[in-house]
């Protein structure tokens, strides 16, 4: 019989690869599996043998113990994968296709889908539109940081990539197209940026990066990133970004001044989210600082991106009104200047076989952008508690060895 390992959730601050079950085309009971989706049957899905899986900063919020995540959740929403089998209802996918899994689970069938708004899937999660895999409140979809995993409505989601040598020559750049480039690419366009744009990226983790790296593609002519850690800034300096860093320096509109000559700029994107710093050498955590930031050093009548990741709740909060996802927002400011607000998870469906092309005919390099750095399953530990200690890079899993150094 076949088996499968996986990175699962233990208790806070700690993670450990587990003997799980191989995959079939049923969500069946365990962790985090909502009760209304016990037993539903995916033969419209697909068994996927895990390529390259990757450790995402919104795993970490799960991990750190800032969500209701049950002990021996599967972690993993970002999957790049081999098709090994297929159920009866698959009919355009086809085992030994190599694909990209979207991270947002979607039918293809409901109002949502049919705009195009993948994100907010009205039929995968029982508690509210949208899903992902291996995540808190999100219909208890396995995750994908596994050696095997089952993806649903695999006609409408998969993005197969025509040319299997090529795409594992470019593996490291395509991993990246299940949730970190669409993610940051939405950021940016979001935010409005377009050719000529000044753009801040609050945030120099994974996401923050390729929110940089998408301005730069669609034209910024300057792209400013902030942080609180040198190493992560210094890594968006190695593309060509300008950096700010705000565990020195606490007033922003000063340091973009020095920049640009104005205290101001076009569009900004918020790549970090609720766990957010404030700015400063002693400042302890503030979750409404980067939302307040940002509309304080957007110029009025600019918009701002949120890819950065908010709750409905934050049970490991100091505060008690952000322990019920209330922050403490100036949201006269953003009226007064006019400002647009996007926010929610990104409709991955919408950029990823568009960003496919970009990373293909070699105009993106989104795996440089982020340092990805590649690392076994059983190394899978570790590369948690480096990203949790700031390190200035994007691990990607290899379960089964077959990507190239």
């Amino acid at each position: 019989m076949a088996s499968n390992r996986a990175v699962v959730y233990v208790k806070p601050g700690e993670v450990e690869v587990q003997d799980t079950s191989y995959p079939d085309l049923i969500l069946r009971d365990g962790p985090g599996v909502n009760p209304l989706n016990v037993g539903r049957k995916c033969n419209h899905g697909v068994i996927i043998k895990v390529v390259t899986t990757n450790i995402c900063g919104s795993d970490q919020h799960m991990v750190r113990g800032r969500t209701t995540a049950p002990s021996g959740l599967v972690l993993g929403h970002e999957i790049t994968g081999e098709v090994v089998e297929t159920g009866s209802d698959v009919e355009f996918i086809k085992k030994g296709d190599l694909v990209s899994v979207p991270f947002n689970i979607a039918c293809g069938r409901c109002t949502s889908c049919r705009r195009q708004d993948t994100h907010i899937c009205e039929n995968v999660n029982p508690d509210r539109p949208g899903s992902a895999y291996g995540y808190v409140d999100m219909g208890g979809w396995v995750g994908g940081q596994s050696e095997y995993v089952m993806v649903p409505y695999a006609d409408f989601q998969l993005l197969k990539f025509p040319d299997k040598d090529q795409a594992m020559d470019k593996i490291l750049d395509l991993t990246m197209l299940s949730d970190i480039f669409p993610t940051g690419y939405h950021g940016a366009v979001s935010a409005g940026v377009k050719t000529g744009s000044t753009v801040y990226v609050a945030g120099a983790g994974p996401v923050g990066l390729a929110a940089a790296h998408s301005a730069q593609l669609l034209g910024a002519s300057v792209v400013i990133v902030g942080d609180l850690i040198e190493e992560r800034l210094a890594q968006a300096r190695s593309f060509g970004c300008e950096t700010v860093n705000l565990r020195e320096h606490d007033d922003l509109g000063e340091q973009l001044e020095e920049i640009l000559g104005v205290p101001e700029v076009d569009c900004a994107v918020d790549a970090v989210g609720f766990e957010a710093s404030g700015h400063g050498e002693d400042a302890g955590e503030a979750p409404a600082t980067v939302l307040n930031s940002i509309m304080g050093a957007t110029r009025a009548g600019g918009r701002l991106g949120i890819p950065g990741l908010y709750v409905t709740g934050d049970p490991g909060s100091k505060d008690s009104d952000a322990k019920e996802g209330t922050l403490k927002i100036r949201f006269g400011l953003g009226f007064a200047k006019a400002h647009t607000f996007v926010t929610g998870q990104t409709p991955v469906m919408k950029y990823h076989r568009d960003l496919m092309k970009a990373i293909l005919s070699g105009n993106a390099q989104i795996a440089k952008a982020v340092n990805a750095t590649l690392i076994s399953l059983d190394q899978a530990s570790d590369g948690y508690k480096q990203f949790d200690g700031g390190a200035s890079k994007k691990f990607v899993i290899d379960p089964h060895g077959m990507v190239r150094a």
